[in-house]
């Protein structure tokens, strides 16, 4: 394993790690938002998945310039 692919391999272990941790609270954070508002949670669920996808997207038109 070269430099680059380590760390393409560590970049996508930390995303996943820190959306994997963020999945594994979302049904406590839905519930405390849904108590707010029904909305609220809607769009902090929306922005969560949209986030995911982003992430990814952008390490790809990084990597896509180099």
């Amino acid at each position: 394993m070269d430099e680059k692919t380590r760390n393409a391999a560590i970049a996508a272990f930390l995303i996943l790690g820190g959306f994997g941790l963020v999945a594994f609270f979302m049904p406590t954070i839905m519930l405390a938002l849904g108590e707010i508002s029904p909305i609220l949670a809607a769009v902090v669920a929306a922005l969560f998945v949209l986030a995911f996808f982003g992430v990814f997207w952008l390490r790809g038109r990084a990597k896509r310039g180099d």
